[in-house]
C-alpha cells in the first residue's frame, strides 16, 4: 500500500483549520482527516488535537490479526477518546468553548479497510469501474436530500450546506458511523474535507485519480482544480492505493 496527503488553506480563509495524519501501524495504514470549526484558532486546535489523540489511541490498541469488526470498534473507541480530549481542552480555555471538528478515517490492509466518520468529511472508494462515496454526510442538507426535499446538485449550493449535525466537541457522546470495504490491487481510498467536494465533482475526482496521470501527483491536480474555482474553504485530501 501507498499513501499521500496534502492540505491547503485555500484562497479565502486566512487560517487552515484542517489537520491530517498518515501512519504505518504494523501491517495497517491508518489515515485520518479532521476539519475544525469554532472561530479563530479554535478550529485549528480542535482538528489538530483530535488527529493526534485519535492516532495515538488507535496505535495503542491496534494489534496484528484483528478482524475488520474489531478494527471498526477500536476506531470508534479512538474517536471517543479524541472527542473527550477536544471537550476537555474547550472546558479549560474559554476562547475554545465553541470549537469542534469533523473526522473521517480509514484503517487499511491489503484485503480490506475499515472506515469511520463524524460530520461531513468524506471517504470514497475509487477504481477503474468508477467512484463511490462510502460515508454519508452528517449535515442538514444531506438530511434534506434523504427526505427528497433537495437533489444532490441543489444541496451543493444550498445556503445551509455548511451546517453539520454531528461533530467532535459539542456532544459528550459522539456517534460514529463505521463501514467495511473490500478492496483489491489498483483500488484507491480517498479521504477529503468538504473544501474539495464543494468545488470539484465526483467525476472530476475519478478522472484525476485514475485517468489523468500518476497517482502521486493527482492530489496536486485536484487542489489546482479547486483553486481555479476559488477554493473558498480549506482543502485536505488523503489518497491510499492498494498495490
Amino acid at each position: 500500500m501507498r499513501a499521500w496527503g496534502t492540505t491547503d488553506a485555500g484562497l479565502v480563509r486566512s487560517e487552515n483549520q484542517d489537520a491530517y495524519s498518515i501512519r504505518e501501524m504494523k501491517e495497517y495504514i491508518s489515515a485520518v482527516i479532521c476539519d475544525g470549526m469554532g472561530g479563530t484558532n479554535g478550529g485549528r486546535v480542535a482538528s489538530s488535537l483530535a488527529v493526534d489523540v485519535y492516532q495515538q489511541k488507535l496505535e495503542e490498541k491496534l494489534h496484528s490479526a484483528m478482524g475488520i469488526q474489531e478494527i471498526a470498534d477500536t476506531m470508534c473507541e479512538s474517536v471517543t477518546a479524541a472527542n473527550e480530549a477536544v471537550r476537555q481542552r474547550a472546558a479549560e480555555h474559554k476562547e475554545y468553548q465553541q470549537m469542534g471538528t469533523t473526522l473521517v478515517a480509514a484503517v487499511a490492509k491489503k484485503e480490506w479497510a475499515a472506515l469511520a466518520n463524524v460530520g461531513d468529511s468524506r471517504a470514497y472508494h475509487i477504481n477503474r469501474g468508477g467512484i463511490r462515496q462510502i460515508t454519508r454526510d452528517h449535515s442538514v442538507v444531506e438530511n434534506m436530500v434523504q427526505r427528497g426535499d433537495l437533489t444532490p446538485e441543489e444541496a451543493k449550493h444550498h445556503p445551509r450546506r455548511n451546517l453539520i449535525t454531528r461533530a467532535l466537541g459539542p456532544d459528550a457522546d459522539v456517534q460514529t458511523d463505521t463501514f467495511e470495504l473490500l478492496w483489491k490491487q489498483g483500488d484507491f481510498i480517498l479521504l477529503c474535507s468538504d473544501g474539495l467536494v464543494n468545488t470539484v465533482s465526483d467525476q472530476e475526482i475519478l478522472f484525476e485519480v485514475v485517468h489523468n496521470g500518476e497517482p502521486d501527483t493527482c492530489l496536486d491536480r485536484l487542489l489546482d482544480l479547486s483553486k481555479q474555482r476559488g477554493a473558498p474553504d480549506n482543502v485536505t485530501m488523503l489518497l491510499m492505493m492498494n498495490i
